[in-house]
């Protein structure tokens, strides 16, 4: 593949390389009568999907099993049981899987007026259907989203069952196999708990929505609307990455699916016009894992925290905005400076898309503009996941080369069950974590836990409360490692999450829990450019010819906001948007982007002109000085800034002087 770098790549080359670092690729290459078989289920998979979110969702039990069902059924078809195993067969133990997943999801729907009705423990038939369905969840996350996901959730199985024999703290009165088993699947506490319902409502029917949407090939008309926004700028090719990649992200449920599609475009752009490989693969790789914190639809996590934080979808999307914002202006100032540095210009006229061709297909923006809408003025999430569908279809007959046809229509049906299929098997996975820590209290200790340690070590409060933040940093990093965006948030939320909360208590701070649940979900999303196990950097790295690791730190180095944002908007909730006059939200804005100015310039190590280690320091301090909305932080960091901007210019010019003599 690295022979072929300057070359964008085929679509059998990306398909391979989804395979190779992201788990909901790796399906089964079927024909004939049998892949028709499939191709009909995906259509009423998302047919039911559709007429419940039209005319109503059925009895809570009965969705998530149906939807369940359909799930596990299509992924034990779909995704063979280890690598390397023949893709144009399905073994006959699939089929039984298939029928198994059949019956115990249909146990609900059949004997639902005797399940809510009984009371006290299961019968032995009921233990049966439980215990398998448990197997059954675990095998289907196991295939479709991989093995980070399954070991979680069978450690904290394991867990609730010898909670009486684990020393210390973390010890409880466990839970017979019985009540593990009717808590998992007979309550709304396990497998069919919240995740499971916000899949099978809210995010399967967005999933829609972008599977609609790219039928009007709105992926490419992002990829030529960011050419003509940055093409011809200092390092033309990079920024075309961040904004194409912002904008795909908007509608893309995952970071290594974003770094393929738009880097196997982007990355031979930059290297052709001189960028480093691991740099090139790295900006991308960045620009790709922001796509999943970027509003309105954020990996889909934005409708699980509804539920989670207990917020609107309104507030979430609006506390999301500026350290998105935040996010991508460090990568697109750092690119800038590389540039800079290294001398690199823009595209050149030629590879430029008219400005005409551009704004003939304007129109194709309007459906996220629609969906934006809809949720401000207050619709329901179903409802305006309904509307944008509608509103895509309608919008896509402006011009013919965009116009959703009969088939196309087909197809986007297919394509966005296939994307819900990951997401249904990590949901229903996650909710086995979520239903143990539920049962056993886990959350609450791991919490106090990590503010214990904090405690010990620290000397006071305040740095209690920032060894805790990094505690709770490091275990959502380390959580994140492999999954995808939906189930990386629930098991960071679930598992990291409390230690904030419980910050809240035992030192007195007043920390939003909006903040806390976005604290968590920024950290477990950048474990997908963060080494050892970074697998959008990987990816890019596959495209690029790069070192995955170098790649990796390169990602990292690129996402530094990620790294600092979160603590600011914890410390001071100014940068969510939370209790702020809108002025206070504009100065916040504005000095926070100087603030990433300088660092990027600490980080890449030149501004107007090289700088040196110690003016290097200086640029990164000053950085986080503006960055943290506090008045007296701000105005010491404005005048450092200042004086820096001054003493650039000048010696910059002197640079530009004794260049000029010494050419004379």
């Amino acid at each position: 593949m690295s022979e072929k770098n300057n070359d964008q790549l085929s679509e059998k080359e990306q398909q391979e390389l989804l395979e190779k670092y992201d788990a909901e690729s790796k399906t089964r290459n079927l024909k004939g009568k049998l892949a028709q078989v499939i191709f009909l289920l995906l259509i009423a998979f998302s047919v039911f999907q559709l007429y419940t979110g039209i005319f109503g969702q059925l009895t809570a039990y009965i969705q998530r099993t149906v939807h369940l069902g359909f799930a596990l059924s299509l992924i034990f078809l779909l995704f063979p049981a280890a690598r390397g195993m023949k893709k144009t067969k399905i073994p006959w133990y699939d089929y039984v899987l298939m029928l198994l997943s059949i019956l115990v999801c249909a146990y609900w729907p059949v004997y639902y007026d005797t399940l809510v009705q009984q009371f006290g423990g299961i019968s032995v038939p009921q233990m049966i259907v439980g215990g398998l369905a448990i197997l059954l969840v675990l095998e289907a996350a196991r295939r479709a989203v991989g093995l980070p996901i399954t070991i979680i959730a069978l450690l904290f199985l394991g867990y609730a069952l010898l909670g009486p024999h684990i020393p210390g703290m973390f010890a409880h009165r466990g839970l017979s196999l019985e009540q593990l088993i009717q808590s998992m699947f007979f309550t709304t506490e396990g497998i069919l708990g919240t995740p499971l319902q916000v899949s099978s409502t809210y995010i399967f029917l967005f999933l829609l929505f972008g599977a609609f949407l790219v039928q009007t090939g709105v992926g490419n008309y992002f990829n030529d609307l960011a050419i003509s926004i940055a093409g011809k700028r200092v390092g033309g090719p990079a920024k075309v990455a961040i904004f194409s990649s912002a904008l795909n992200g908007t509608i893309s449920g995952s970071s290594v699916a974003n770094t393929v599609t738009t880097g196997s475009y982007t990355i031979p752009m930059m290297k052709k016009l001189g960028y480093r490989k691991n740099f090139a693969g790295a900006v991308e790789a960045a620009a790709s894992t922001g796509g999943q914190i970027m509003p309105p639809i954020m990996g889909a996590a934005a409708f699980l925290m509804i539920e989670f934080a207990g917020e609107s979808y309104w507030n979430i999307a609006k506390a999301a905005v500026i350290p998105a914002i935040l996010y991508f202006a460090g990568i697109w100032i750092m690119t800038h400076l590389e540039a800079k540095r290294t001398g690199l210009t823009g595209l050149p006229d030629e590879e430029i898309p008219s400005k005409m061709s551009v704004l003939k297909k304007i129109h194709l923006l309007l459906p996220i503009l629609a969906i934006v809408y809809f949720l401000f003025i207050g619709m329901s999430v179903e409802r305006a996941a309904i509307y944008g569908i509608l509103s895509t279809i309608i919008v896509s007959l402006f011009r013919k080369d965009t116009r959703i046809t009969p088939a196309k229509f087909i197809v986007a049906l297919e394509q966005g069950a296939r994307t819900a299929l990951g997401v249904a098997a990590a949901t229903a996975c996650a909710g086995i974590i979520v239903g143990v820590v539920t049962k056993t209290g886990l959350g609450l200790k791991l919490g106090n836990s990590l503010v214990s340690i904090a405690g010990t070590i620290a000397s006071s409060p305040e740095v209690q409360l920032m060894l805790t933040l990094v505690f709770t940093m490091i275990t959502s990093i380390i959580l994140g490692m492999g999954s995808p965006t939906t189930a990386n948030y629930i098991i960071t939320s679930t598992i990291a999450l409390p230690a904030i909360v419980a910050l809240n208590g035992e030192l007195e701070v007043a920390i939003p829990l909006l903040a806390a649940h976005m604290f968590v979900f920024y950290f477990g999303i950048v474990a997908d450019i963060t080494p050892p196990v970074a697998l959008a950097a990987f990816a890019a790295s596959g495209i690029s010819g790069g070192e995955p690791i170098r790649t990796g730190a390169n990602a990292a180095r690129l996402a530094i906001a990620a790294f600092i944002i979160p603590y600011m908007f914890v410390l001071n909730p100014t940068l969510l948007m939370i209790d702020s006059t809108v002025l206070e939200i504009i100065f916040a804005l504005f000095t926070a982007i100087l603030g990433m100015i300088a660092i990027g310039a600490g980080m890449i190590g030149y501004w107007y002109r090289k700088i040196k280690w110690f003016e290097r320091i200086l640029a990164i301090v000053t950085g986080l000085l503006l960055i943290y909305p506090e008045g007296y932080s701000d105005i010491i960091g404005f005048v450092l800034f200042a004086i820096q901007l001054v003493i650039q210019f000048m010696s910059r010019d002197k640079t530009m002087r004794r260049g000029k003599t010494q050419a004379s």
